[in-house]
């Protein structure tokens, strides 16, 4: 026997032991190097994020905004996880949705923690915006607010998600500057009856930026100003709402204060387009969206009465009342969305008198062909984005 015949060989345990060990380490590494080339062809997550087959979670999706984002996000192909408490959201907001195979309801209080969901977005709208219902329970408006956001950023960072979350023109108070830009830090009273709703979306801001520079978590943050349209319940109590559903019940447009406050109202569709696009973009710090025209609440009393007579309504003309103007109620409400227009491309295309003729439209559609019926309470028949 030829002692250097290799195939003959009885090689010494440890040696045996260290040869296996290095074929097992290079069946490894090949492997590692398989991965390693499937990931360099992975689409990258910028480019994930303009796909239409994600998977996206919108809390508050039974709200206004929310049920009309996630009309918007389903015909665009994507699947939505649609998560509501449904205290203030309503079940008939979704009534025409929730037999899509795309869509998955949720009952949910985001208050509670929320586990065992993967999804690669995350619309955080979960929260009252109107007087009406925030401070029907400010301890849960807060609640809502805090606790409620930082669930969400933690499904965000455990499902490695970009989250946009819906913040409000209220941050900026009864403003001493206008227009309000991102930059202008507020006049907000911590101490009174809106600032449940106005501080917990300043200290919700405050979690949104921890948790990006702590955890490098991808966040987006929308300055949202007086969005309205189609969706938005009559029995909402906000001014627009208020405003139609007088109208079209033949009754006087109460106006609180002496009508000369300012806002400006942005039409739903605009809103969800700009939400969509800033969820999309590379920005990740504050950005207002809203309509920066301005119109005082006396005057949009009169657009609303010219829309309500066009609509055969008549005998409006001077039925206006006057009561007291709620606590910290702003005087001047207008966004500069200067930043938006350059950063996003986007600005609103919706007239306040189009607007309103559309909503006053789809409120008496709900209401059937009376026009002085019971006053509608229901969220149901959304919009589509124009394409």
């Amino acid at each position: 026997m030829n002692p250097c015949t290799t195939s003959h060989l009885v090689l010494p345990t440890e040696v045996s032991t260290r040869h296996k060990q290095i074929l097992r380490y290079r069946k490894q590494q090949r492997c590692l190097e398989k991965y390693i080339l499937k990931l360099e062809n992975y689409p990258t997550r910028n480019s994930c994020l303009s796909c239409r087959d994600m998977k996206i979670l919108v809390a508050g999706g039974a709200g206004f905004l929310g049920s009309n984002l996630v009309n918007h996000l389903l015909k665009e192909g994507h699947d939505v996880v649609l998560l509501d408490s449904f205290i203030v959201g309503l079940e008939s907001s979704i009534n025409h949705l929730v037999d899509l195979p795309n869509l998955t309801v949720l009952r949910h209080d985001i208050t509670k923690p929320l586990k065992d969901l993967r999804v690669d977005q995350i619309y955080h709208l979960a929260c009252p915006a109107s007087p009406k219902h925030y401070q029907r329970d400010p301890i849960k408006t807060l609640q809502t607010c805090y606790i409620g956001t930082e669930n969400m950023l933690k499904c965000a960072l455990r499902c490695n998600a970009r989250m946009l979350f819906s913040s409000t023109s209220e941050i900026y108070g009864d403003s001493l500057v206008s227009p309000q830009p991102e930059s202008y830090f507020g006049n907000v009273n911590s101490y009174g009856p809106r600032s449940c709703y106005d501080e917990g979306k300043r200290v919700a801001e405050s979690l949104c930026y921890a948790y990006q520079h702590m955890y490098k978590l991808d966040v987006r943050i929308a300055r949202i100003f007086n969005a309205y349209g189609p969706g938005m319940p009559a029995s909402d109590g906000r001014v627009v709402s208020n405003f139609i559903a007088a109208a079209i019940n033949g009754q006087p447009l109460n106006i609180t204060g002496d009508g000369s406050a300012v806002r400006c109202f942005q039409y739903v569709t605009d809103c969800i387009s700009g939400l969509t696009k800033l969820m999309a973009s590379d920005y990740s710090q504050p950005i207002n969206i809203g309509n920066d025209r301005l119109c005082r609440v006396d005057e949009l009393a009169h657009v609303v009465m010219e829309v309500a007579t066009k609509n055969g309504i008549l005998g409006l003309d001077k039925r206006i009342t006057y009561s007291e103007r709620p606590v910290d109620d702003p005087d001047h409400r207008q966004p500069d969305i200067r930043l938006a227009r350059e950063v996003l491309g986007w600005s609103p295309v919706v007239s306040l008198e189009d607007g309103i003729q559309k909503t006053f439209e789809w409120l008496l559609s709900i209401q059937g062909t009376s026009l002085r019926g019971k006053v509608a309470k229901t969220g149901a028949g959304l919009v589509s984005l124009p394409s």
